[in-house]
């Protein structure tokens, strides 16, 4: 299995996801921890991946969304986006909306 294949997998079998550095118990970076903190705030469960365990879903996430930086966070499948997209839809309600049409909330 490629680090791609295994990336869609765990996307794939998690309603919400998020690859971050460190872990949701302990956030190794400011953008991360903010992602985890507006999950736990709306009670959405999710998975963690802490892409400092392993260099090749680091690099592997960045390629699979054509998208720069971590944290990521995927919701039923769908790329949502980072620490910044994801907070400014949390504010405006649109992050909300989506978890409860996504029937998450």
């Amino acid at each position: 299995m490629t680090i791609q294949d295994q990336i869609q997998k765990d996307i794939r079998e998690n309603s919400v996801i998020l690859y971050m550095k460190g872990t949701a118990e302990a956030p190794l970076c400011g953008f991360s921890s903010v992602v985890v903190q507006i999950l736990n705030k709306l009670n959405v469960p999710f998975k963690s991946v802490n892409v400092l365990e392993d260099p090749e879903i680091r690099e592997g996430i960045k390629e699979y969304t054509n998208w720069p930086t971590i944290p990521q966070l995927y919701v039923k499948e769908e790329f949502v986006g980072g620490c910044d997209i994801v907070r400014e839809m949390y504010q405006a309600g649109e992050l909300q909306t989506l978890l409860e049409e996504k029937g998450l909330i």
